[in-house]
């Protein structure tokens, strides 16, 4: 393997990792405030536990600041990272932790909330869908579209609008228009992306797994 091609598999790792983020207009605002220069990791593996402990007593107590907290929190530590490479040995870590704040985060607050049950799961299934959809589009090479993130509002934006929505008492009619809105999103515009696009038309598959080990 030429410097070249491990410099361009370097690469398309990164893209990946940034891709697999999710982030939303105020984590890329503020990634672009601080230049990239912030690693990932430990802002986010620290969020995560604050996050935890955040919920944890918000749910024991019925405190509602508490429970919004988290957003705002994770917000402010992890989006200043957005615009980092992610090239780090231990940076593919970072969107899961991303993933399992954001759901972990709308599953506490919407029960906390009385949001009815059936409800949360729908949105945390679009969400699912949406990120699972964004990784097996890298390894086609079909990548979604810019803005799809933007109009998906991000990590940030989901659950800034959740935390904001359950703060003046609109938890639920909040949760039903994320699912709703969202999933017509993400939806049409994956299957829009699929029925136009023949399989292996943009390129060989990308093995993540065999990349992992090279």
């Amino acid at each position: 393997m030429t410097v070249a091609d491990t410099q361009a598999r370097a690469a398309a790792r990164t893209a990946q990792q940034c891709a697999y983020r999710d982030d939303g207009p105020v984590s890329r605002a503020l990634g672009r405030l601080a230049g990239g220069r912030i690693g990932p990791l430990a802002p986010v593996l620290a969020a995560g536990a604050l996050t935890a402990a955040l919920l944890v007593a918000g749910a024991r107590t019925d405190s509602l600041p508490l429970l919004l907290a988290p957003a705002v929190l994770l917000t402010l530590l992890a989006g200043p990272t957005s615009a980092h490479p992610h090239g780090g040995r231990l940076d593919w870590l970072v969107p899961p932790a991303i993933r399992a704040i954001e759901y972990g985060y709308l599953a506490v607050l919407g029960f906390d909330q009385g949001v009815p049950r059936p409800l949360v799961y729908t949105l945390l299934a679009v969400l699912v869908y949406h990120h699972y959809d964004t990784v097996y589009r890298t390894r086609q090479g079909l990548w979604p579209p810019d803005w799809v993130y933007q109009a998906g509002l991000g990590w940030d934006g989901r659950m800034l609008i959740a935390a904001g929505a359950a703060a003046v008492g609109f938890a639920t009619p909040a949760y039903a228009v994320l699912a709703v809105y969202l999933g017509v999103l993400f939806g049409w515009e994956s299957v829009r992306t699929w029925l136009e696009t023949e399989r292996g038309s943009t390129g060989a598959e990308v093995d993540l797994e065999e990349e992992a080990g090279a």
